[in-house]
């Protein structure tokens, strides 16, 4: 499976028009941004705080701290900080990686899935944040101070989560061409791991426990929800077309055999015709991807695995 953008521009502007959820959470964390810089000058214009110090201020009530103690004061944060930045190149890079494979995590499961992999992935983040903070002595002198903040977190879990979805799901990357997601996924985890001593631990703490919470919230998923993506082995598309072949299809071209049950040869005859065009769908989505398919193609696929566009 491959990902493919022809014009990032339009890729953007044609996903914004669909008001999906995947826009909604980034334009939820494009307004706290823009929230958060409009207070700073009404700090600044009516002499309450410098830049610094209005920021600082802000950050107590929407950063998540690491100290319990300070955090019962404000339990809301262990939400707000998920949607929370101060940096413009913080939130610009997690908006684009939320952007970029929260597209891929859309293709294969739902709006409502999305919303929860970024919720309970960043709670999961903040939860190993909190508790590394709190059990590793390096961190003591910093713990009353040490607040987290961003997407991070939350983006992370997406990013595995796609992976381990659809781990053979390949996209371009400059220099390097194509490559599995499920390799970028393994890399990024490797580097928080190795980026803890060199600088903002608490980050990364973050990132790591949104990681594995991606990981989880996909097997989980896949307990409960029959897919062709179980096995990470083999080719994708060839296991699709495994999932296909063992299931009756019950779409019907020929309004003729719908008043009377249908005859061994009729029906085995509409199976064909249907596994042909499954079969030239799935060599379609091969080469083109997902978003190549017709809309008629797309509910015929659908409807012929079972489930609802």
């Amino acid at each position: 499976m491959n990902y493919q953008y022809s014009n990032p521009l339009e890729d953007l502007k044609r996903t914004f028009r669909k008001q999906s959820m995947l826009t909604t959470l980034i334009l939820i964390n494009g307004g706290v941004w823009i929230f958060v810089k409009i207070a700073v000058v009404f700090f600044y214009l009516f002499n309450q705080a410098d830049t610094a110090a209005a920021e600082s201020i802000i950050i107590h009530f929407f950063g998540l701290p690491a100290n319990p103690e300070t955090l019962l004061s404000v339990p809301w944060t262990i939400i707000t900080y998920m949607f929370f930045h101060v940096d413009f190149w913080h939130i610009l890079f997690n908006m684009l990686w939320l952007f970029w494979f929260g597209k891929i995590f859309l293709e294969f499961m739902k709006p409502r899935q999305l919303l929860v992999a970024y919720l309970t992935g960043g709670i999961a983040g903040g939860i190993l944040y909190i508790i590394a903070f709190n059990i590793f002595p390096v961190f003591r002198s910093v713990l009353p101070l040490s607040v987290a903040l961003g997407a991070s977190a939350s983006v992370m879990s997406i990013v595995t989560a796609t992976a381990f979805y659809v781990p053979n799901y390949t996209i371009q990357l400059i220099f390097l061409g194509r490559v599995k997601i499920l390799y970028m996924a393994i890399v990024l985890f490797i580097i928080d791991f190795f980026a803890i001593p060199t600088g903002n631990a608490g980050g990364h703490l973050a990132h790591i426990g949104g990681a594995i919470w991606g990981v989880l919230f996909v097997l989980m998923l896949k307990r409960s929800v029959p897919n062709p993506f179980s096995d990470y082995s083999g080719d994708f598309i060839s296991k699709l077309k495994k999932f296909f072949n063992g299931r009756r299809m019950h779409v019907s071209h020929n309004t003729s055999y719908s008043n009377r049950p249908k005859t061994d040869e009729e029906y085995n005859i509409e199976k064909k015709l249907n596994q042909k065009r499954i079969d030239t769908i799935l060599e379609k989505i091969s080469k083109g991807g997902y978003d190549s398919l017709t809309k008629e193609e797309k509910e015929f696929l659908f409807k012929s695995s079972g489930k609802n566009q």
